[in-house]
């Protein structure tokens, strides 16, 4: 190897040589990304700040400059992929994450620099992080300093293990993110003890054995999203919003939704709505003997049951008392990094793939989602996969991350359309489910509206926006965290935050009511568990067998449907 002042040299030569056409070309390569078609039928132009482009030049220029030269010396490296030791205590391997770096904070600065309308600069600046993620020396083994040391240590047993992790990875259609063969659905994740009581081609519906002598009179349904597994609530006893929603004395139903195939390809929004959340209701109805239940969405479920509400509303019913809402959009205004995958274009391209028939596949839905976050969900565990060999630590969240559903065709097709694209469930009259014609002013209940501070899948303004489509007596609450984990925050672990205005007003925009909230040490559970409380009627002696008349137990939670694989 030759020595380091001519290794430095040459490379100093080297990099004032190309700096003048390296950054020519990032310019050319950030207007490249902006020639997607809007969906207008012309591609939109892109031009730069010439005040922040002056100045990001003149940054690049003189952080280049300090690398260049006999002078450079490892910098520290706070970026946790180039952290281990074994990067600064090689030379090369220092310099090239360095240098990295340096290209990677300039092409993001240009990004910032576009001058172009909103969803142009968001998708400017989402392609460029995804290239730059997917760049990193850190991601290859020629460069990784850190994984050629391990493959020295263990003389070249991570390479091969390695290997051996990127085959089981392309057999099972996916990154792991966890060591999956730990975990097992009804095991030791969705655990708690329960039995089937109703299904159909939709979903199973299940009903939870009472933890108290006495539960109240109400019951209460729970409607997880149908992009995911319905155990995310159910992960396991410590971390359950289902357990603990049983130990707070509420009879307890969840909905567990069909992992679609083929014989479902042509389903409907309307179906899910009509067949699946409304008929959830009425069982839970039928079988408790109540008039009235108390419902929770989560995500898109929550959408899904705003939007049943209001189907039932418009039929003159009213069998739901109050309603949570967990990170759920029903206004699509502000659907944050989501948005540059939506335009018209798009969104008829997947009409005429799938709007009259075909099943959305699970892990593309999921494939997706971990593209909003490279470095941690993606990226992460493909150095530590199959550059060092490891296998990932068990992680229940994981586990059911990986755990994907397919979608029917229609039903993905008019979500699509009418949410993210035309956001028609908020105006008054304009979208039509199941027959009647969806108004959220008809909705007149008590809710509770949840939304996590770092949610990057439903952004806290858009969790917020719901105070303002619901006429009745509300509540909004904000948690730390993100999408899942924000959620997933049972109050024995006393991890993060929440914040509460005391005053209950809901100013319109979510910074505004950030003005007068305080901050609260712990979950945000307690305070939901109070309130459902509240709408929950008196308590009665509870029940001693699953199910009631024609709806008897059929198998043990967490029931087969939950077990299919997409």
């Amino acid at each position: 190897m030759q020595n380091a002042p001519d290794f430095w040299t040459q490379a100093a030569q080297q990099m004032q040589h190309s700096m003048g056409e390296g950054w020519s070309k990032a310019l050319q390569s950030i207007q490249g990304l902006g020639q997607a078609n809007s969906g207008t039928g012309k591609a939109p132009e892109i031009t730069f700040s010439p005040e922040k482009l002056q100045a990001l030049q003149k940054q690049y220029l003189e952080e280049a400059l300090g690398l260049m030269g006999q002078g450079f010396h490892a910098p520290a490296l706070a970026d946790k992929r180039f952290a281990d030791a074994a990067w600064s205590a090689n030379p090369v391997a220092a310099y090239s994450a360095a240098v990295y770096l340096l290209n990677a904070r300039t092409m993001m600065g240009l990004a910032e620099a576009v001058e172009a309308d909103t969803k142009t600069r968001n998708r400017v600046r989402f392609a460029v992080e995804q290239w730059v993620a997917a760049a990193a020396p850190s991601n290859f083994m020629a460069f990784n300093a850190e994984a050629q040391k391990k493959a020295l240590e263990t003389k070249g047993e991570s390479i091969a293990k390695g290997m051996q992790n990127l085959v089981h990875d392309m057999r099972q259609g996916h990154v792991s993110m966890t060591d999956e063969s730990l975990f097992e659905v009804g095991k030791n994740v969705a655990t708690t003890e329960g039995a089937v009581v109703f299904q159909n081609e939709y979903f199973q519906l299940i009903e939870y054995k009472p933890l108290t002598a006495k539960v109240y009179e109400k019951p209460f349904l729970m409607v997880p999203p149908c992009i995911n597994k319905f155990y995310i609530l159910d992960l396991q006893p410590e971390n359950s919003v289902v357990r603990y929603a049983v130990e707070q004395g509420h009879r307890t139903f969840v909905v567990s939704w069909c992992n679609p195939d083929e014989s479902m390809a042509k389903a409907t929004w309307d179906d899910y709505i009509q067949n699946a959340v409304i008929k959830a209701i009425a069982v839970t109805q039928e079988i408790s003997g109540s008039a009235t239940i108390n419902a929770l969405g989560f995500c898109v479920g929550g959408t899904m049951l705003g939007t049943a509400l209001a189907v039932l509303a418009g039929r003159g019913e009213k069998p739901v008392a109050s309603a949570t809402f967990l990170t759920t959009f029903m206004d699509f205004s502000d659907t944050g990094i989501l948005d540059v995958f939506i335009d018209e274009a798009f969104v008829k391209y997947r009409e005429n793939e799938l709007g009259k028939g075909g099943l959305m596949k699970g892990q593309d839905l999921a494939s997706t989602f971990s593209f909003l976050r490279p470095n941690d969900l993606v990226w992460n565990y493909v150095v530590g996969n199959y550059l060092k060999g490891e296998t990932p630590p068990p992680f229940d969240l994981l586990y059911w991350n990986s755990d994907s559903t397919n979608l029917p065709g229609p039903y993905y097709a008019w979500y699509l359309r009418n949410t993210y694209l035309e956001n028609n469930l908020i105006k008054p009259g304009k979208a039509a489910v199941c027959g009647q014609k969806v108004d959220f002013n008809k909705v007149d209940i008590p809710v509770y509206i949840y939304g996590s501070r770092e949610d990057h899948i439903v952004p806290i303004n858009g969790s917020y926006a719901s105070t303002q489509v619901f006429p009745g007596k509300k509540r909004f609450v904000m948690g730390a965290s993100g999408h899942i984990a924000g959620v997933i925050n049972p109050p024995a672990k006393k991890k993060r935050s929440h914040w509460i205005r005391a005053d209950g007003k809901l100013p319109k925009t979510h910074a505004q009511w950030l003005e007068g909230s305080v901050e609260h040490a712990g979950s945000w559970w307690g305070d939901w568990s109070g309130w459902l409380k509240t709408h929950a009627g008196k308590q009665i002696a509870a029940p001693r067998t699953y199910g009631k008349g024609k709806y008897k137990a059929i198998e043990a939670a967490p029931g087969s449907y939950v077990k299919v694989k997409a």
